[in-house]
Order: C-alpha cells, then sequence, then structure tokens
C-alpha cells in the first residue's frame, strides 16, 4: 500500500501511517528500530531495496531523508516537504517513508525526522553517500545510538579513512568495516587451528581499499607485528597473509565466491567467502547497537591516534 502526501508535515504523515495500518491490517508491535536513510534521489532507490531487505531480519520504521531544491514558477526555491507512505508488502517488514525535503527544510531535517521517531525504540542513521565529516555532530546523527557510514561511496576512500579516525566517536561505524567480518572470522578460526606466534603479515588487494587498510591495521593492534599492503589488480580484498616460524598461514580469494585457506602441515581447504550485499551488511549492523571497540581500534591504529573527540571538534568550530 502506497500514500502520496503533498506538501505536507509531520503530523499528517504520522496519521497517514495509522490510516495505512488500519486499512493492511499491520500492527505497530514488533517492529524494533527507526532507521534513518539519508541519501540523495540518485540513489534512494537502492538505498530503499537494501533498508527494506535489511527489515525482513530487523523489523523497522524506515525514514528515508531525500533533500531536493525545487522551484516555483516564479523560479523561487520552494520550501515544502513532500511524503510516500508505504506499508505492507510495499514496505518489506516493517513500513517506510520517503521524506523529500525542498529548499531550506533540507536544512532542519531533524525536525521533520523527530516527531516521526518510534517512542522507546533505537534509532540508526545510514547514509549511503555523502556522509557528514562528523557523524555524531550532525543534527540528524545526534539523535541516533549507531551511525554508519560508508568509505566506498567517496573518491578518496583514504582520506575518509582518516577523517572517520579524527571524527570517531562512540556509535560510529562503516560498511567498509562490516565487509571484513568473514575475513576476520576465518581468520580468528585459522589462528585457533594452529597457535603459533604471528612474525608478519601482509594485506593483498585492490589499490586504496578502506576495507584492506582497516584489516592491515587490526592486524598491527591485535598481532603486534608490521603489515605490509601489497597492491593487486583485485577485486577488493584478494589475499591475507601471515609468516610463522612454521610457515605461512594463507587465505586467496583471487575471484569468485570461494577462498582457499593454507595452514602449514595441514591439507589447504576451500571456504566460502563471497562479497555481500548491502542488505546483508546492514542487517549485520543493526544486529548490535553497543559501540564497536574492534572498530574503533582499528581506525586508530597500533599508535592509538584518534584526533579530537567530537566535543572537542564542536569547540573548535565555535
Amino acid at each position: 500500500m502506497k500514500i502520496d502526501l503533498t506538501d505536507t508535515n509531520s503530523s499528517k504523515i504520522n496519521k497517514a501511517i495509522l490510516e495505512g495500518r488500519r486499512a493492511v491490517g499491520t500492527p505497530a508491535a514488533g517492529v524494533v528500530l527507526t532507521l534513518v536513510v539519508v541519501t540523495d534521489e540518485e540513489n534512494a532507490y537502492d538505498a530503499v531495496k537494501a533498508a527494506n531487505d535489511a527489515s525482513r531480519e530487523h523489523p523497522s520504521r524506515i525514514l528515508v531523508v531525500i533533500k531536493r531544491h525545487a522551484r516555483s514558477p516564479r523560479g523561487r526555491h520552494e520550501t515544502r516537504l513532500d511524503a510516500e507512505v508505504r506499508l505492507g508488502t510495499d514496505a518489506g517488514s516493517g513500513e517506510t517513508v520517503l521524506l523529500r525535503l525542498h529548499g531550506e527544510l533540507g536544512d532542519r531535517a531533524d525536525s521533520v525526522v523527530l516527531p516521526l521517531l518510534l517512542p522507546d525504540a533505537p534509532v540508526v542513521v545510514w547514509w549511503p553517500v555523502d556522509a557528514p565529516e562528523v557523524p555524531s555532530l550532525d543534527p540528524l546523527g545526534s539523535l541516533a545510538q549507531r551511525r554508519i557510514t560508508d568509505m566506498y561511496a567517496v573518491e578518496d576512500p583514504l582520506t575518509a579513512l582518516e577523517e572517520r579516525a579524527a571524527s570517531y566517536a562512540p556509535g560510529d561505524t562503516d560498511l567498509a568495516w562490516t565487509r571484513l567480518t568473514p575475513w576476520r572470522s576465518m581468520l580468528a578460526a585459522a589462528l585457533d587451528q594452529a597457535p603459533v606466534t604471528i612474525t608478519s603479515a601482509a594485506v593483498e588487494s585492490e589499490a586504496e581499499n578502506p576495507s584492506a587498510e582497516l584489516l592491515a591495521r587490526w592486524f598491527e593492534v591485535r598481532l603486534g607485528v608490521p603489515v605490509d599492503r601489497i597492491v593487486t589488480d583485485g577485486p577488493v580484498v584478494t589475499a591475507v597473509r601471515m609468516g610463522t616460524a612454521g610457515g605461512e598461514i594463507r587465505i586467496d580469494r583471487p575471484e569468485g565466491p570461494v577462498a582457499r585457506l593454507a595452514i602449514p602441515g595441514q591439507p589447504s581447504r576451500v571456504l566460502a567467502l563471497k562479497v555481500r550485499t548491502t542488505a546483508e551488511l546492514i542487517a549485520e549492523e543493526l544486529r548490535r547497537l553497543d559501540p564497536d571497540e574492534a572498530y574503533a581500534a582499528a581506525l586508530r591504529g597500533p599508535d592509538g591516534a584518534a584526533g579530537p573527540n567530537a566535543e572537542q571538534q564542536s569547540a573548535n568550530r565555535k
């Protein structure tokens, strides 16, 4: 079911949601959080699809904030809110509201979103593209327990990584880190099978890959050894090598959904290690809303340099 509202407000949107629930027989019970997706018109379709797919595991109220710059017939920028309410089969396992903010209203998105948040439920904000420099200080980011960005969506991912390290606040995370979960699980399992001292490590990946850099920093923090960054043709991370006195532990995934694990003294084995969809990554992030300390440690690297915290940055801007 879809309900279109033109030149509306948050009160009318809440009323439309209630009326839509009655019409389709969908109760609010079971919706566990509010997911706010901040995007542009170009990326809205893919972001909504990923959020709806993720909601099948985590029933959510999805608020999609789309900032637009519409002009009136006289050529002036209009300040207007248009909304599209989706329920039932059109909204995954929860309810979805597309909010198109025209003109100056785009700078006050928090005033539109705040009345639409589910009471007493966690709030997660996801920026598929164009994340703010300091997510925790963003008006929408400040409403959330969890803030999700994606360094793959910027032109210079490694510069963005340093910015994320400088601006990190508890609750921040990035999909470049989430993409590493199968790698980290597999590497931890390999070390459990071969409890040896690691003397060196290397990460092989395509150039300027933020996940590879985070993985290398995670190794440096956890293993206390220098890590070589080796550029390959990709795609993404293609191999990880760990040197030991008895030989090399290695995971290779040159292409495709499978990888090969080699441990000294054991036969090599083939393991599933596919590139996951955005919906799967978002679903993983919604499983836990507490601060991701491992991500924070990987961001900062072995020297622990974190840059100024959010409060300091706010004071510096005044």
